[in-house]
């Protein structure tokens, strides 16, 4: 299933950036109101009772639902992994990718658990993956063969980053309009915690140390050389301005993707469920072409990359779960699915005071 660009890539980008709305401040009281009037304590139910309010407001509605979750999995290469800053060689990608479409990867393992659609793009992997019949499809997304490596030149064009973005507005678009009312994000390529790492110091101007972590586990000397390569990167495009532009220099395809992802949901009012680093960097792009598509996004889950908890502290997030997962591929998110329909459901369905005739009753303790 291939599709091309749309004609008109930065007037998609431009007419779903206009449509991103704040949070429902009606939507949120309401609920919050209606949540203080449930058979129970007063905030009895801690985080629960904001996090429904949240989806409330994103949704714009004191009755809000999540019917119909789905997980979307972004997946390129970095030329960058050619620098030795995985554990892992580049040809993984692909292969990871054939494991998501068999369901034997964990996101479709967590997806399925959760009752999510898995849905898998490919914007860039230097090999597509081979599907068999009956499995799950890998939409062809494709922008080029992954990107060229950030440490010697750009990754890639500016056309190519929008039209990443716009390739994500799209698979945002396809979800919602099939019912989707909740999107968890979800990554594949190897190399893209440097890239991730890279963006995030970038945008944020940060020390390159602060924010780059182990990824896929490098350790000792390998650890020291990958910190040195996202400070190469941020050398090599210090010239960098905007960031649309950082984008394009430092990569990758999925992230951009993903970033487009959250501003075709936060267009549509439909909340989106943050994976770990690489998806909240993603976010972070997604918040700086749309400062207020922040409002639609919840934290899935806290990972121990050191540039995680930057991004969420400036996001103003706080993760649901807390598991020391680094895994990625959505794995985060996907565990993070049921936490957010209980809190819908108990908003919804939870019996009130009302129902028993006390409507003035109103617990503290």
């Amino acid at each position: 299933m291939t599709e091309h660009p749309p004609t008109d890539v930065l007037a998609l980008i431009e007419r779903t950036v206009a449509a991103v709305v704040p949070l429902d401040a009606g939507a949120i009281a309401a609920a919050a109101a209606a949540m203080d009037g449930k058979v129970k304590p007063l905030g009895s139910l801690g985080e629960l009772e904001r996090l429904a309010a949240r989806v409330a407001g994103i949704q714009g509605t004191a009755a809000p639902h999540v019917g119909c979750p789905a997980l979307v999995v972004c997946a390129a290469d970095h030329g960058v992994a050619a620098s030795g800053v995985s554990a892992y060689p580049q040809e993984v990608t692909g292969l990871m990718l054939q494991g998501f479409a068999s369901g034997t990867a964990a996101v479709g393992v967590l997806a399925r658990q959760a009752g999510a659609r898995l849905v898998v793009a490919d914007l860039g992997v230097l090999t597509p993956p081979q599907v068999a019949p009956g499995q799950n499809e890998v939409l062809d997304r494709r922008v080029r063969a992954g990107t060229a490596s950030s440490l010697e030149g750009e990754a890639m064009t500016l056309a190519e980053a929008q039209a990443a973005v716009a390739h994500g507005i799209g698979l945002a678009d396809l979800l919602v309009d099939d019912g989707a009312d909740l999107v968890g994000l979800g990554e594949m390529g190897i190399g893209s915690t440097t890239t991730a790492s890279a963006l995030t110091a970038a945008l944020l101007e940060r020390d390159p140390a602060r924010v780059t972590g182990p990824g896929t586990g490098v350790t000792g000397e390998a650890m020291a050389a990958k910190v040195a390569a996202v400070d190469a990167i941020l050398r090599r495009h210090e010239g960098a301005r905007g960031t649309w532009d950082v984008l394009a220099r430092m990569g990758g395809l999925e992230v951009a993707a993903l970033a487009g992802v959250v501003l075709g949901c936060a267009a549509r009012r439909v909340p989106v469920l943050l994976d770990g680093f690489i998806t909240t960097t993603a976010a972070l792009v997604a918040s700086r072409l749309a400062p207020a598509s922040v409002d639609s996004m919840i934290a899935g889950h806290l990972s121990p990359e050191p540039g995680h908890a930057v991004l969420l502290d400036v996001l103003g997030l706080d993760p649901l779960l807390r598991l020391g997962m680094r895994l990625g591929e959505g794995s985060g998110a996907a565990l993070a699915i049921p936490v957010v329909r209980s809190a819908v459901a108990l908003l919804v369905e939870m019996g009130s005071f009302a129902d028993l005739g006390l409507a003035e009753e109103r617990p503290t303790a």
